[in-house]
């Protein structure tokens, strides 16, 4: 039983901007270790202003690093694969992007990824 269990997946890391109330989130859950896909979501948090949960586009089992960007004022950019996402704090809100460019609109903050199987966020320069 143990093998199947470990195939499943039920993680959340964060990018904490302004102390523990403001931050993004990435979720990864897989509920059947048959799956060949994790479903996702991201969290936006600004409390006590907003708090929401949105899904995205589902990943591989192995974590596609989710590169985070300085994109405007409570704006950032994450990159994921080929897929660019919008998350904006101020109301909470995520959303896909067509970033035709495919250049990154701000400096890079850091990125989530598997660090000793772990989906981990790691600051730019860590």
């Amino acid at each position: 039983m143990l093998p199947m269990l470990a195939a499943c997946e039920n993680s959340a890391t964060a990018f904490m901007i302004e102390g523990s109330q403001h931050a993004l989130i990435l979720v990864r859950e897989k509920p059947y270790f048959w799956q060949g896909t994790v479903n996702q979501a991201v969290i936006a948090s600004r409390l006590p202003h907003c708090q929401k949960r949105v899904p995205i586009h589902p990943d591989g089992t192995e974590l596609t690093p989710m590169e985070v960007f300085e994109a405007g004022e409570r704006l950032w950019a994450l990159h994921q694969g080929k897929r660019w996402y919008l998350v904006g704090t101020d109301k909470c809100q995520v959303q896909d992007w067509d970033n035709a460019a495919g250049a990154a609109p701000g400096a890079s903050l850091g990125t989530f990824r598997f660090k000793d199987g772990v989906a981990t966020f790691i600051p730019a320069g860590g």
